[in-house]
């Protein structure tokens, strides 16, 4: 049966790193059976610019009804003065929450190609991998905000922190199915030493272990210290739980550890039978956007993770990253790897390695 995917491609260097997505679509459909539609249309600020939105209805309802959604990265300065409702991340935030993809997976995995491009020791890195599940629909991102100007001119600001345990629970539940299929062992971070909402992230975290998952081991750690020995002994863990704002820090903390955040992919999940979102945790680099210069393996993963979780052929996605290892075996680098190749060039050595 044909499977739909959509393509949001974003702003920046997005359309470029999604076009090698497609490029490599296109040589899956004719030579791995891949029976898969894919449809496109504007996002973010691109979205803003031709429709005064950065998420259209209409393109709300078409992620809602594909079986899986990939886009590239959305921003710029351009729209960094429109009202925060009109700026190309509140698309992000409404399409994520729209699509209650609420448990966010990032991989931290180096290649041995590349275990000597990261900033710390070949001996630190060799071998990583990491998962980290960051919850993605709550937390201080989606609760309530303002900004305040006094009578004398003066002015503050709050950012609200709210959690409920069932949105706890949902997330750790999926960290805790992960581990027992790689190395059975959960780290949860937060900071339940001085907030409330870590604090009950704990609790309920311990819980649902001890009722469910007892076969799995759990530790917790402070989400500062997390961050301390994820650059002293990164090896150390297995699947990282955690909440959107910590989630955030410490998968683009991680994202180093590999070479270049260029490398990593993310899916964000919802319930059984809704879509899946799919994207490169990079952002949308403006500084290099059009040159050509931009890594698409990030990109690419990214479709290799819907491949496996939304469109029913892990077998696809084993096989793209088996492509993408020997096209960087090979030499293949882009110059966030120290290498010459275009976007286009490290697209076309994965799609020879297929």
């Amino acid at each position: 049966m044909t499977k739909t995917l959509l393509l949001l491609p974003g702003d920046g260097i997005g359309p470029e790193v999604i076009a090698e997505a497609r490029k490599v679509i296109a040589r899956l459909n004719e030579i791995a059976a891949l029976d898969l539609a894919v449809e496109e249309r504007p996002f973010g600020g691109t979205s803003y610019n031709l429709y005064g939105t950065p998420l259209t209805d209409e393109t709300r309802d078409l992620a809602l009804a594909s079986d899986a959604v990939l886009m590239g990265a959305v921003g710029g300065p351009q729209w960094a003065g429109n009202p925060r409702d009109k700026r190309p991340e509140s698309g992000l935030l409404s399409l994520r929450k729209a699509m209650d993809a609420f448990a966010n997976l990032r991989p931290a995995i180096c290649f041995e190609a590349l275990a000597d491009a990261s900033s710390l020791k070949r001996e630190v890195v060799a071998g990583l991998d990491i998962m980290i599940v960051r919850e993605l629909t709550s937390g201080v991102y989606f609760g309530d905000k303002k900004i305040t100007t006094h009578a004398d001119g003066s002015r503050s600001a709050y950012d609200v922190q709210a959690y409920t345990q069932a949105e706890i629970e949902r997330v750790a539940r999926v960290a805790f199915e992960l581990a027992r299929g790689r190395s059975n062992r959960v780290v949860s971070a937060e900071k339940s030493n001085v907030m409330d909402t870590g604090l009950l992230w704990r609790e309920v975290v311990t819980a649902l272990h001890k009722a469910e998952y007892t076969d799995v081991q759990l530790e917790h750690e402070l989400a500062d210290s997390l961050a301390m020995q994820l650059v002293r002994n990164p090896k150390r863990y297995d699947v990282i739980v955690t909440d959107n704002l910590f989630g955030d820090i410490l998968s683009d903390e991680a994202s180093m550890l590999t070479g270049s955040i260029g490398l990593l992919p993310s899916a964000a999940l919802s319930t059984a039978g809704r879509p899946g979102l799919y994207e490169p945790v990079h952002g949308s680099a403006p500084d290099i956007a059009g040159k050509g210069w931009a890594n698409p393996l990030a990109a690419i993963l990214s479709l290799g993770m819907a491949l496996r979780w939304s469109l029913e052929r892990p077998d696809l996605d084993d096989r793209l990253n088996a492509a993408v290892k020997a096209a960087l075996a090979g030499g293949a680098r882009t110059r966030d790897l120290g290498g010459a190749l275009s976007t286009a060039e490290m697209g076309d050595a994965v799609i020879a390695a297929l």
